[in-house]
């Protein structure tokens, strides 16, 4: 009887958990002072012709903290991948060797450590956003079951409350990440 409403509760919680994934995954682009692939593993490069993320294209490690290394497979894409590394948000010059490219990172200024904050604080947002989205979603189906006649109101307020829960714990998550990023941020 009420298989519907268990369906639409267990894919708004799995929508929720990917929203939450997406956010910490968007907290992993942004720059601390320390070196880390999330920065540029999806960066497109132009490779013969077709926008290619980096991570397909080469290596990476971290052998000091600010330092990021990346290692192209091919050594003729070389040239697109330090362009596109340019010509990102980064800021920083790549130095070529011929056989890898280091990105150095500079300290973050404390000015820049507060504006870095506030993308991360807007990225939580976002993200909550969706989250509240995918519940009033899932809320719409539910209340179109019960004027179907498919679940009982009793039903409804059920699922309801459980819909809430599982927007509040997927809430929670983004905002420990938050806090966490935070943290990193401005740790000096």
């Amino acid at each position: 009887m009420s298989e519907f409403a268990q369906e639409i509760c267990d894919d708004a919680q799995e929508r929720m958990q990917r929203a939450v994934e997406h956010a910490q995954t968007d907290y992993a682009t942004v720059r601390t002072g320390r070196a880390t692939p999330a920065l540029v593993e999806k960066l497109k490069v132009d490779y013969y012709g077709a926008g290619v993320p980096l991570q397909q294209l080469a290596s990476f490690s971290v052998p000091e903290a600010r330092v990021l290394v990346v290692q192209p497979f091919d050594r003729g894409s070389m040239e697109g991948i330090s362009k596109a590394l340019m010509e990102s948000d980064l800021g920083i010059n790549p130095s070529n060797d011929g056989e890898v490219l280091r990105l150095v990172f500079p300290p973050l200024t404390e000015e820049r450590r507060r504006d870095l904050v506030r993308v991360v604080k807007q990225m939580a947002e976002d993200g909550r956003v969706a989250v509240r989205n995918l519940r009033r979603s899932a809320r719409q189906d539910l209340d179109a079951l019960e004027k179907d006649k498919e679940i009982s109101s009793d039903d409804k307020e059920r699922f309801s409350k459980e819909l809430d829960r599982f927007t509040q714990n997927a809430v929670d998550e983004i905002d420990r990440a938050l806090s966490a990023k935070e943290q990193e941020l401005l740790e000096v």
